[in-house]
């Protein structure tokens, strides 16, 4: 049987991911930036579990994924690969033990309940690194706290014993160029340093604006389909 990591397949899985890497630097030197400093998170969403591995072969060490159900069991396949998995989709409370039991990172922590939800999980797993998620839009509905709410739920992760918190998450709004909206979240990650300083990653930009998210500070990119190709059809 023939798989994408045999011959061309890998092929052009490497030249995506060397093009990507190379497109990062470039910007980051542009923004008077170590290259060195970014973490490249590759987002394997609908992918087989068989895609990490070929991205583990190539160097990759960061991968995300959205959903619970897919993070958990492409961990469990791959467990003996030294890879760090990020949970970077929305969280459910219902869902916290789960996410916690295969995710090294979850970005997206968006309220208290999810929050306190994920340390009532811990098993003497020591502690979880997890994001504050930002919303930059005006629609409630999207995932994430408000900006002028984000100090305030930073204080609440830092009450709760087995969660380390890392930073804050964003996505770029649809409708505003993305260099504007990433400057509101810088903002809103030096409220958040000024509570806890060690708190300084900022998690933002995906294929099509990850040079404004540099530019802007982000420590983590989370790219997808610009190194993974297309993502499969679910059928």
């Amino acid at each position: 049987m023939t798989t994408a990591a045999d011959g061309h397949g890998r092929s052009d899985l490497a030249e995506r991911l060397t093009a990507i890497d190379e497109r990062i630097a470039v910007a980051a030197r542009a923004a008077g930036r170590d290259p060195a400093e970014i973490t490249r998170i590759v987002v394997t969403k609908f992918h087989p579990a068989s895609l990490v591995r070929e991205l583990r072969a190539l160097g990759v060490s960061d991968v995300g994924e959205n959903r619970q159900q897919e993070l958990s069991a492409k961990q469990a396949e791959l467990a003996a690969l030294d890879l760090t998995w990020h949970f970077i989709g929305q969280g459910q409370t219902n869902k916290a033990a789960a996410i916690r039991r295969s995710a090294d990172v979850v970005h997206s922590v968006d309220r208290g309940r999810f929050a306190d939800a994920l340390d009532r999980a811990a098993q003497d797993d020591g502690l979880l690194d997890v994001l504050v998620q930002v919303n930059l839009t005006d629609d409630p509905g999207r995932g994430g706290v408000a900006p002028a709410d984000a100090v305030a739920l930073a204080e609440h992760v830092l009450a709760l014993p087995s969660l380390r918190l890392r930073g804050v998450m964003a996505v770029a709004p649809l409708d505003e160029e993305p260099g504007a909206a990433f400057a509101r979240l810088r903002a809103v990650a030096e409220g958040v340093r000024a509570v806890q300083p060690s708190a300084s990653w900022i998690s933002a930009g995906m294929t099509g604006d990850f040079v404004e998210a540099i530019d802007a500070g982000a420590t983590h990119l989370r790219i997808g389909s610009a190194i993974t190709g297309p993502r499969p059809d679910r059928g």
